[in-house]
């Protein structure tokens, strides 16, 4: 974000909760939320689905992840500390606050974030291959 605002760079696309501060000082100018429906903190910055991407949607999400061995019981301890934390009325509206949408609780177990990691790697994978990206 730094190197757009200096106009080191033409274009950007973080999160939106990366966004929302400069987006707010009009420090850059923002194109679209990638999205089917409009950020609730950016109601007047139209998605993309709106501007003719159709049926297109990326966005930022975040999740705890551990080194493969660890025992069952401390992820498990790990994760009720972070859903609990979540679940937190202050956590929730800060979340909110900076364009952050807060997981329903159905969606905030370990299966779930198992499922979800598993599609978005299919989701994503082949756009990714076709792209031939190279790690540097």
């Amino acid at each position: 974000m730094r190197d757009l605002v200096a106009e080191r760079i033409d274009y950007y696309c973080p999160g939106l909760t990366v966004a929302i501060a400069p987006i707010s000082r009009q420090d850059v100018k923002a194109i679209a939320v990638l999205a089917r429906s409009r950020a609730q903190v950016l109601p007047e910055l139209a998605s993309a689905h709106e501007q003719g991407v159709a049926d297109f949607s990326a966005w930022t999400w975040y999740a705890l992840f551990l080194p493969r061995g660890v025992p069952d019981a401390v992820a498990a301890r790990l994760h009720e500390a972070a859903a609990a934390a979540i679940g937190m009325p202050f956590m929730q509206a800060r979340l909110k606050q900076i364009g952050a949408e807060v997981a329903a609780p159905e969606r905030r177990s370990r299966a779930y974030l198992q499922q979800f990691v598993e599609h978005e790697i299919a989701k994503w994978a082949s756009d990714l291959k076709g792209a031939q990206l190279k790690p540097y």
